[in-house]
C-alpha cells in the first residue's frame, strides 16, 4: 500500500530544480544514487516508487544553499518543493532527513528509509573508491558490511543513520545488498 498518490512533481522538473540549485557534481551524483536506493526500497516495501525515488533525488536540493546554516537543511528544500507544487509528503520526509538539525523526530517507514538510503550511498562510494578499478561492479555486499564495522573507514558516514534501516524492518546486511545492487544498476550515471 502506497503512502500517497505520487510526488506531485515530475522527474524532469526535479532534475531541472537540481541543475539550478546543485552545482557540485558529487552532490548531484549522490542525489542520483539516493534516488536509486529509495526506488529499490519502495519496491521492497510495496510503496510508491515515484514518491520515494523523488525523495531520494531531491533530499539535498538545498544543500548548497544551507551550507552556512545547516540547521535549515531540509526545511528550505521542503519550502522550495511546496512552491514547485510537490506533494506535502515529499517536503515532510525531506525535512525529516535532517531531523537532528530541525528538532524533528523520524517515526515513519518513509523517514527512516530516506535517512538510511541517503547515508549508505557514501559508504558504498567509499568502498568502490578503494578498489583498484574504482568501480561499483567490483564491490560486494560483504565488503561494505566489513567496512561499515571499521569505524576508521569513511569516518564521516554515520553508521547510526545507516542502521535506521532496521527501524524500517530491514536488517543492515539485507539493506546493504539492496542499496549496492541499486547503485550498481546506475553506475555509469555515477561515474563508478
Amino acid at each position: 500500500m502506497s503512502d500517497c498518490q505520487g510526488p506531485g512533481i515530475s522527474r524532469e522538473k526535479a532534475l531541472l530544480l537540481l541543475a539550478t540549485h546543485v552545482k557540485n557534481p558529487r552532490t548531484f551524483a549522490h542525489s542520483l544514487a539516493s534516488e536509486a536506493v529509495m526506488r529499490a526500497l519502495a519496491r521492497h516495501f510495496g510503496q510508491d516508487e515515484e514518491l520515494w525515488g523523488m525523495a531520494g533525488l531531491l533530499h539535498d536540493l538545498d544543500y548548497e544553499l544551507t551550507e552556512s546554516t545547516p540547521e535549515l537543511h531540509g526545511a528550505k528544500s521542503a519550502q522550495m518543493l511546496k512552491e514547485a507544487g510537490a506533494d506535502d509528503a515529499l517536503g515532510k520526509v525531506i525535512a525529516s532527513h535532517n531531523a537532528e538539525g530541525l528538532s524533528l523526530a523520524r517515526t515513519s517507514l518513509f523517514e527512516h528509509s530516506l535517512t538510511a538510503a541517503e547515508t549508505i550511498t557514501g559508504l558504498i562510494v567509499a568502498a568502490a573508491l578503494v578498489h583498484p578499478d574504482r568501480a561499483l561492479a567490483s564491490v560486494k555486499p560483504k565488503s561494505v558490511i566489513k567496512r561499515m564495522k571499521a569505524r576508521d573507514f569513511a569516518r564521516a558516514v554515520s553508521r547510526e543513520r545507516i542502521s535506521e534501516c532496521e527501524k524500517a524492518g530491514l536488517p543492515v546486511e539485507d539493506f546493504i545488498a539492496l542499496a549496492l545492487s541499486a547503485m550498481q544498476e546506475i553506475a555509469p550515471d555515477l561515474g563508478l
